[in-house]
C-alpha cells in the first residue's frame, strides 16, 4: 500500500520512495538476506507486486553474481478478472512501469528481469526449485494470494524464506484467510511476524528462529515475544521509535546545503552623554592649572549665552 503518490523527482534516498516498506521490515529483509549469504545459500530473488520499488529496491542490492531478480506487476495493464482490475484502478491507479524503473535505476545499474502482466504468469519465467527469497505484495484477493502462495511453495528451494504482506491488515483478509491457510494445511512455517508481513518458510524454521532471536534480544528498537498456536512457535516483532536502517543514496542525491554561521553585526556606536564629561574634558580638568580651566569654563559659558 502506497504512502504517499508517485512524483517526476528522481528520488535522492530510499526514504523519497512512494510505498509502504517500515523501517522494521528494511531490517528484517536485510537480516533474512544476510543469513542466507552467511550460510552461502545462493538462489533467485523473485517480487510478485512491486508498486514503484521501495523494497525491491533493497532486494537488488542483495543480488548476487549468477543469481537473477525477477519482477512482476500488472504496471496498468489490464487484471485477469473484473474483482482484481476494480482493485488495481482503486489503489495503483498512479502505477507505471516507466516511474518503477526510473526509481529503480536511481540505485542501480540495470533493472531485474521486469515481467508485466498478472501474478499467475510467473511460473512460465521462473523456474522450480530456483528461488531463495520470494517476497509477495500483489493482489488481496483471496484466490490470488492462494495462488501466489502456491507459486512460490513451488519455485523456493527448500531453505529459501517466502514473504506475505498485509497478512492481518483490516482492509485485506483475503491476504489472511490464504496466509494462515497455507500454515494450516500447506505446509508453510511462519518464522516471524512483523505488524504486517508474516515471514516463512517451507523447510526447517527453527535455526532461523534461534539466530533471529538472538538479533532481536540485542536490539532496544525492536520489541519481541514468543507464543505456541497449532503446534507453531510464532516469533512477534514489532517497532519501538525505529529510525529506517541505513542505505546507500540513489545517484541522484544532493546533500543539503550546509548551514552558515549568520555575519555578526558591529555593535552601534554610542555618542558621549552630554551631562557626563568627556574623557578629553575630564583630562583637561586634572592636568591644566586651575587658572586655565575657570578661563576655558567662563569662555564656553559666554559662548553659550
Amino acid at each position: 500500500m502506497a504512502n504517499a503518490q508517485p512524483t517526476d523527482t528522481p528520488p535522492g534516498t530510499l526514504a523519497d520512495v512512494p510505498g509502504w516498506f517500515p523501517p522494521l521490515d528494511q531490517v528484517l529483509f536485510t537480516w533474512f538476506l544476510e543469513q542466507q549469504e552467511t550460510h552461502a545459500v545462493r538462489g533467485d530473488l523473485l517480487e510478485l507486486g512491486v508498486y514503484l520499488g521501495k523494497s525491491a529496491i533493497l532486494l537488488g542490492r542483495h543480488l548476487r553474481d549468477g543469481e537473477r531478480f525477477t519482477v512482476c506487476d500488472l504496471f496498468g495493464s489490464d487484471a485477469p478478472d473484473d474483482a482484481n482490475q476494480a482493485e488495481t484502478s482503486k489503489s495503483y491507479a498512479s502505477l507505471t512501469r516507466q516511474a518503477f524503473e526510473r526509481n529503480y535505476l536511481a540505485f542501480h545499474d540495470t533493472l531485474p528481469t521486469v515481467i508485466q502482466g498478472p501474478s499467475s504468469v510467473i511460473p512460465a519465467h521462473v523456474a522450480r526449485r530456483t528461488c531463495r527469497f520470494v517476497h509477495i505484495d500483489a493482489s488481496h484477493l483471496y484466490e490470488h494470494v492462494q495462488g501466489d502462495i502456491a507459486a512460490a511453495r513451488d519455485l523456493l528451494l527448500p531453505e529459501g524464506v517466502v514473504v506475505l504482506d498485509d497478512f492481518r491488515s483490516e482492509h485485506t483478509p483475503g491476504v489472511s484467510v490464504a496466509a494462515w491457510e497455507a500454515v494450516l494445511n500447506r505446509g508453510l512455517r511462519p518464522v516471524c511476524l512483523s505488524t504486517q508481513k508474516l515471514y516463512g518458510t517451507w523447510g526447517d524454521p527453527a535455526p532461523l528462529q534461534e539466530a533471529l532471536l538472538t538479533m532481536l534480544q540485542e536490539r532496544t528498537d525492536i520489541g519481541m515475544s514468543v507464543q505456541w498456536a497449532a503446534g507453531h512457535r510464532l516469533v512477534r516483532a514489532h517497532a519501538r521509535r525505529m529510525q529506517p536502517p541505513p542505505f546507500p543514496h540513489s545517484r541522484h542525491y544532493a546533500p543539503p546545503a550546509p548551514e552558515t554561521a549568520p555575519v555578526p553585526r558591529p555593535a552601534p556606536r554610542t555618542e558621549p552623554s552630554r551631562t557626563q564629561p568627556s574623557r578629553a574634558r575630564r583630562l583637561a580638568r586634572d592636568l591644566l592649572p586651575p587658572m586655565v580651566t575657570r578661563a576655558v569654563r567662563r569662555a564656553r559659558a559666554a559662548g553659550r549665552a
